[in-house]
């Protein structure tokens, strides 16, 4: 087998990241990997118990927080496998995750970034991730192929092209990365691994789904589910997607939609729930894109 570099990153959350370094520590026996874990400007620097969790772990710390695709784009730089599994820190693997992934894509050419399916590591039997459906890009609504499901082994013997990856785990080729490029770090988080997978399609790669391979994922416990940080960036990010992932026409269209109709009626559900704390950043979310180019680096909110 040729080497895989496996990149996570941590941002304050070192005993999560000590158990998924245990577990790929012992369902890679005998499989040539390179770990490498990225702390994104944490609280405090956990270096000794990551080593001590996983030696021979190759460990950078970024003095401040960059985001999910700007902590894992430092990982990528210094990786030297042939192939490249971008892992959460709150996710477990599979002993066969990394034979599976590395024979789909050596077996497919055509294959640019694939994702295994994903469980719920407090649900295990049931499905986060098993693909996406295609993306309407006048509303940037699609549908989680899978998702809440009970799994019975419906996609075990799956493998297939999907519209996108997931974040959680996602593997492509080194090589790609010349004509792909890094994923684009202005998002900071949400909708960048869908953003990644455009720039692939663009280059002619296909976004693959297999489920002969598993991923346990430990949902929810970097963001809430409902914070002022995951309603600005949801906010400002799905707007942001389809400023850089279609034309001006399209972008026109899905303004209109998204100012008349999406962000009224998450106001209204806000309203409802009594998190009027939240509307604000919903308004502050959609302003960003009215006030900064698609390419900024400006997050508008202060990490």
């Amino acid at each position: 087998m040729k080497l895989t570099s496996i990149i996570s990153v941590n941002f304050n959350q070192p005993e999560v990241t000590i158990a998924f370094l245990h577990s790929v520590k012992n369902n890679t026996t005998g499989i040539p990997v390179e770990l490498i874990l990225v702390d994104n400007g944490s609280r405090e620097d956990h270096e000794a118990e990551f080593m001590a969790a996983y030696p021979g772990l190759k460990y950078l710390r970024s003095a401040q927080n960059l985001g999910f695709a700007g902590g894992n784009n430092i990982g990528i730089k210094i990786a030297t496998g042939e192939f490249l599994l971008l892992l959460n820190n709150d996710t477990e693997i599979s002993a066969n995750l990394i034979s599976t992934l590395t024979e789909a894509m050596e077996e497919n050419r055509e294959i640019g970034i694939i994702s295994p399916l994903l469980l719920y590591y407090d649900q295990p039997d049931t499905i986060q991730y098993a693909g996406f459906s295609e993306m309407n890009y006048l509303t940037a609504r699609n549908k989680g192929i899978g998702n809440m499901e009970h799994n019975t082994g419906q996609y075990d013997h799956d493998s297939r092209e999907t519209a996108f990856c997931h974040g959680a785990a996602m593997m492509c080729r080194r090589a790609d990365l010349d004509q792909v490029g890094l994923m684009a770090e202005n998002y900071f988080l949400y909708y960048e691994e869908l953003d990644w997978c455009e720039q692939f399609k663009r280059a002619g790669k296909k976004i693959w789904f297999t489920g002969q391979t598993k991923v346990y994922h430990k949902e929810s416990m970097s963001v809430g589910k409902e914070s002022a940080i995951k309603t600005y960036f949801m906010t400002r990010n799905r707007l942001l997607f389809i400023r850089r992932n279609t034309g001006l026409f399209n972008t026109l269209l899905f303004t209109c939609f998204y100012i008349g109709i999406a962000c009224p009626k998450q106001i209204f559900i806000y309203l409802k729930k009594g998190r009027k704390d939240l509307i604000k950043w919903v308004f502050k979310g959609l302003f960003w894109n009215f006030t900064h180019s698609k390419t900024s680096n400006n997050l508008g909110f202060k990490i």
